[in-house]
């Protein structure tokens, strides 16, 4: 009897060292959920603060010395920003590394799949957005708040176009401009810069062709403003010597 309660009081002690274990390990995981959960929220809380920021100074530009009305489109546009950033965070991985684009069957980029994922954001999105700032807004004005998501890439484009292309025409202008605000609309759903700059390039390549296929020569037209430009600067250079 006495050597049966050795026996039991050691494997009862055996497990209880077992279980000690098991538990700081659980305790251990649970902290660490924990720990991941409240950096997650410390995270979200910042990106939220940078984007009613952002918001706050897209607003800005518009003058409007209406605190009302400020308060109001600042707060449509920061929650536009949050759907797209949340759409993106969640949807950035569903195009695989490796996916290849149909019509060339060359391999997508990173890039490539960026805007992929990121122009699925639902329409419903954008819809609100333009509702909100309609309430407040011309659709001058709110040109103006594209201009801030897209940092002036329209008015900064058509400019280089402007000063590539020689005798630019009041109808070449026209198509590029249309272009280039096409570009706007869609990088406006953009998360990253440099997805924006990407859908740039998409239009930018059309205003190209559209050229090309109406008596101008791109290639030729951009060689030649470039070389101008060096020879410009060399001679500026020279003069300062």
């Amino acid at each position: 009897m006495k050597t049966v309660m050795i026996k039991l009081c050691g494997m009862l002690l055996l497990s209880a060292c077992m279980i000690q274990p098991l538990s700081a390990q659980r305790q251990r995981a649970q902290l660490s959920q924990a720990e991941a959960e409240a950096k997650a929220a410390e995270a979200k809380r910042k990106s939220d603060e940078s984007m009613d920021k952002k918001a706050a100074s897209y607003v800005e530009a518009l003058k409007l010395n209406d605190p009302a009305k400020e308060a109001r489109l600042s707060a449509v546009i920061a929650t536009h920003l949050k759907a797209v950033r949340d759409w993106h965070n969640e949807n950035i991985n569903l195009v695989p590394d490796g996916s290849i684009n149909p019509t060339t069957g060359k391999v997508l980029s990173a890039l490539d799949r960026e805007i992929i994922a990121d122009s699925g954001i639902p329409k419903s999105v954008r819809a609100a957005l333009l509702e909100g700032l309609r309430k407040d807004l011309s659709e001058e004005q709110i040109e103006i708040i594209y201009d801030q998501y897209t940092i002036g890439k329209v008015e900064f484009t058509l400019n280089g176009y402007r000063s590539i292309v020689p005798n630019l025409t009041a109808k070449e202008e026209a198509v590029i401009l249309e272009n280039l605000k096409m570009a706007r609309d869609q990088a406006i759903d953009m998360k990253n810069m440099k997805a924006v700059s990407g859908i740039f390039e998409i239009y930018k390549t059309k205003n190209e062709q559209y050229l090309n296929e109406n008596g101008r020569n791109w290639k030729q037209m951009y060689k030649d403003y470039t070389d101008k430009r060096k020879a410009e600067k060399a001679a500026a250079a020279a003069a300062g010597k």
